[in-house]
């Protein structure tokens, strides 16, 4: 199976990247299943109807959110009638929405995919490595779906790192998303699971992960709050990363980053390339 993951799609810059570039990734690739983080899509902080059905309709057949979830109060409402849009699962009981969800791809096969937040660094939630042992253990892989992907929305790389490791062998892909920017380390990890401490965002790389420079500078340099932060509006990359799974245990046979457009170095998964 083949599965692409998009990071954090950061304002309308990056939305505008992601509405063009995913058909395109999806005519080139013929992906099986599409996941787009995008809990900044809207002006930087959280996420919007229209905005949802826009990447859906671009190609996503989930998206996923994070720590901005609630930004756009309006999210509180539509996510209990749109079950393809998931919030972290270890939110309180009782949170609307849900954190994990079995989503039917395009080759007829079933798909786990969960949204997690951690709590090193962030406004803590319940045990986020509970809440992903609850779900693999109702819903094994290799058994009761024939892939697993995991969005873990974190801050430290330790954590996610964790994650990875504690996964490895019962997930396809575990991969971070909130903090921006691309890391190095895609790879498949020792029990078959594919994992990357964080995919990047689609955005504007000329910024402060994804804002304009001003403001940011300003807060370091002088220490001061003067003004909003706004999503920068330059070209931007989609960054991503693609797996493909081995049909008969679900675990990552290859992985790739992808980042496509704006400043970044383009890369995309050569082993799909025909």
């Amino acid at each position: 199976m083949r599965l692409i993951f998009l990071g954090d799609v950061v304002g309308r810059s990056g939305r505008k990247a992601v509405l063009t570039e995913l058909p395109n990734l999806r005519d080139r690739f013929s992906p099986d299943f599409v996941v787009v983080n995008g809990e900044n899509a809207a002006s930087g902080v959280g996420i919007t109807e229209k905005i949802y059905h826009q990447l859906r309709d671009a190609g996503a057949d989930v998206v996923t959110l994070g720590n901005h979830s609630w930004d756009q109060k309006e999210a509180l409402v539509f996510i209990e009638r749109e079950p393809n849009m998931l919030r972290p699962i270890n939110y309180p009981a009782g949170t609307p929405g849900k954190g994990a969800g079995l989503f039917s791809a395009a080759n007829g096969r079933q798909v786990l995919v969960m949204n997690v937040m951690g709590r090193l660094f962030m406004n803590p939630l319940n045990d986020p490595f509970a809440a992903v042992d609850h779900e693999l253990s109702a819903c094994p892989m290799g058994d009761a779906c024939d892939a697993v992907l995991i969005d873990f929305h974190a801050e430290a790389t330790s954590e996610k790192m964790a994650m990875g490791h504690h996964a490895d062998s019962r997930a396809s892909l575990v991969v971070g998303t909130h903090t921006h920017i691309p890391t190095a380390d895609h790879q498949i990890l020792p029990g078959g699971t594919a994992f990357q401490a964080d995919t990047g965002m689609c955005g504007d790389f000329d910024s402060v992960i994804g804002m304009e420079k001003t403001e940011p500078l300003q807060r370091f340099i002088r220490g001061i709050n003067s003004a909003r932060l706004v999503p920068a509006t330059g070209d931007a990359t989609v960054c991503g990363i693609a797996v493909e799974t081995d049909d008969a245990s679900g675990l990552a046979k290859r992985v790739s980053p992808i980042r496509v457009g704006g400043r970044l170095e383009p890369v995309v998964p050569e082993f799909w390339e025909t």
